[in-house]
């Protein structure tokens, strides 16, 4: 079985690849924890993953809150691994990971980082099409090996692109990101909204209720996947004053006319 969260669609075109190569069912955390459904029992010789994108060098919020009630039933210890996708260096994220896993008593065999388009429009502009595109080729080949090593359930395996100052990025700047940079207060919607509704429907966190056929975010944080921003159709969602000028990004896999039912 695969968990996997994603927002702009780079962890869940990794998640598919790996649930079809390993021919493992595919599960979408942020559902999972919707539907309050943390309970899981795993057939033997199923093998257990992780995949997720990286929220400034650690694994997202709503990640290591979903392992944290994860309740599985299995007959043996499944063959466990994850993969981080990224748009540079993942930091301590397999760590931190890893530690959540450990703490609900399970213990992770193998670990990776994909490189794959960077999207967190809020603080950058997205990347050049041609530089997606490299990116996302390059990021086809890895996942082959990475599924070869997945197969031959190759144990104490990491092969994880920390960067510099990795521990300082992941117990630092991390914190400061999910205390100030998930707040809610800076989206809005302008003119262009067209009350489709779209980004009540893939919003990971279920904090966005439409009203008067405009958006409304009901909670003061949420998960900061930017589904809602990158989804929508007219590019009227915005977070602060810049992302107006820039670009948005989903990977093939996500078109921007799905629905939360086509994302599953």
């Amino acid at each position: 079985m695969i968990f996997y969260f994603s927002g702009t669609g780079n962890s869940y075109a990794a998640a598919k690849t790996l649930a079809a190569g390993l021919g493992e069912p595919l599960t979408n955390i942020a559902e999972a924890i919707s539907q309050n459904a943390f309970a899981y029992t795993l057939k033997p010789g199923e093998k257990l993953g992780f995949v997720f994108p990286v929220y400034a060098w650690a694994p997202p919020r709503a990640v290591t809150d979903f392992i944290k009630k994860l309740e599985l039933y299995f007959p043996q210890d499944p063959y466990t691994f994850a993969v981080c996708t990224c748009g540079g260096s993942a930091g301590e994220t397999m760590s931190v990971l890893e530690s959540a896993l450990e703490n609900n008593g399970l213990s992770l065999d193998s670990g990776f980082s994909l490189l794959m388009p960077d999207n967190y429009v809020a603080g950058f502009d997205v990347e050049p099409k041609k530089v997606q595109q490299e990116k996302l080729l390059h990021a086809k080949e890895i996942l082959q090996l990475i599924l070869r090593a997945i197969k031959l359930e190759r144990k104490k395996f990491f092969r994880v692109k920390r960067g510099k100052a990795a521990k300082f990025l992941t117990s630092v700047v991390n914190p400061g990101f999910c205390h100030f940079a998930t707040r809610t207060k800076p989206f809005y919607v302008t003119k262009g909204c067209i009350g489709c509704g779209l980004c009540e429907s893939v919003c990971t966190d279920n904090c966005i209720s439409m009203a008067g056929k405009r958006p409304v975010w009901t909670k003061s944080r949420c998960n900061m996947c930017l589904a809602c921003l990158n989804h929508c159709p007219t590019a009227s969602i915005q977070y602060g004053k810049k992302t107006e000028k820039r670009g948005r990004y989903l990977h093939p896999s996500y078109e921007k006319n799905s629905t939360k039912e086509d994302l599953k």
